[in-house]
């Protein structure tokens, strides 16, 4: 019924087509492979293979050729979200968000952009960091700066400093701030803030922002409220 609804909801949209549902995680892993599709929407809880498992196979580090993934669910636990964050996903979405969101959210996938439910985003992104150091603050390097955890160092290893503007927007990233936000916030035309996002992600080896954001978190970069 769920899959039923989504794809009628999908299928609605003018720039979106549905070209395979299916009932379990083995087989999305295979269809998916087969059909290349833009976005893959996966549910955590399946038969066979469960949605993480999916979405690493799919979008994960050692993916070849990897694909989009967001994964949708009916379950607002933090492990989830981070453990699809960390395989590869560039969405997460819960199931009660809405038809708008996961058009919105599929769209967002497709440009190579991410969306995470409104209701997880900054609760997720806080648990994620700054890693407490031996002094129970954030641990940082020789210069000062922010150090990257272990879980995400492979990951987020920087091809080069942030410059401050740089930070800036990643910090609003952090956020939860669209791009118009950040434009506002910065006084900064949306090219720029465009320009800035890809530099940061080339920097940091990053693929998205929701990735950005849980850099920004982890790294100590942007602390809680």
């Amino acid at each position: 019924m769920v899959r039923t609804g989504f794809q009628l909801i999908l299928d609605a949209q003018p720039d979106i087509e549905v070209i395979a549902e299916v009932a379990d995680g083995a087989a999305c892993v295979e269809v998916a492979r087969r059909l290349r599709p833009d976005v893959c929407l996966v549910d955590i809880r399946m038969p066979k293979l469960d949605g993480l498992d999916v979405t690493r196979a799919l979008a994960g580090p050692d993916a070849v050729d990897p694909l989009r993934v967001v994964v949708v669910t009916t379950f607002d636990q933090d492990d989830y979200v981070y453990g699809a964050l960390q395989g590869g996903a560039c969405g997460f979405l819960l199931k009660d968000a809405g038809p708008g969101l996961l058009v919105e959210a599929v769209r967002a996938a497709a440009r190579g952009d991410a969306l995470v439910s409104p209701s997880v985003t900054v609760r997720l992104l806080e648990r994620l960091g700054p890693h407490p150091g031996a002094d129970g603050t954030g641990a940082t390097d020789d210069a000062g700066r922010p150090q990257r955890s272990q879980g995400f160092q492979g990951a987020y290893e920087p091809q080069g400093p942030l410059t401050e503007r740089e930070m800036d927007v990643a910090r609003l990233v952090a956020r939860g701030r669209t791009n118009q936000e950040i434009c506002q916030e910065l006084y900064v035309s949306l090219g720029t803030v465009k320009t800035h996002l890809g530099s940061i992600q080339t920097k940091l080896g990053v693929r998205n922002r929701v990735e950005i954001a849980a850099w920004a978190w982890e790294t100590g970069a942007v602390r809680s409220r």
